[in-house]
């Protein structure tokens, strides 16, 4: 499955500053339809539904389109930041 096209999404929650971004979901359209992902903690993508659920208004939060490369660099910032907490720092 060869994506065609690829949206990523910052995820800032409620009462969040929305330069310091929670999370990361993004979409990818691809010839067999639209997948939705989250990285998840151990940095991995899993189907997600954040993305739709924001969409219809459902979603705690609020997400930001952002580029390929600003999703890059949140990756790395999030690595750090889970791999702090996931060290019981």
């Amino acid at each position: 499955m060869k994506p065609e096209k690829t949206i990523y999404y910052s995820i800032t929650g409620v009462g969040d500053s929305p330069t310091e971004p929670t999370g990361l979901v993004r979409r990818t359209f691809t010839e067999e339809g639209r997948l939705d992902e989250a990285l998840r903690k151990n940095l991995t993508w899993e189907r997600d539904t954040a993305i739709i659920e924001w969409e219809y208004g459902n979603l705690v939060g609020e997400l930001t389109e952002i580029s390929e490369a600003e999703a890059q660099v949140l990756i790395e910032r999030l690595r750090e930041k889970w791999s702090v907490q996931g060290s019981g720092n």
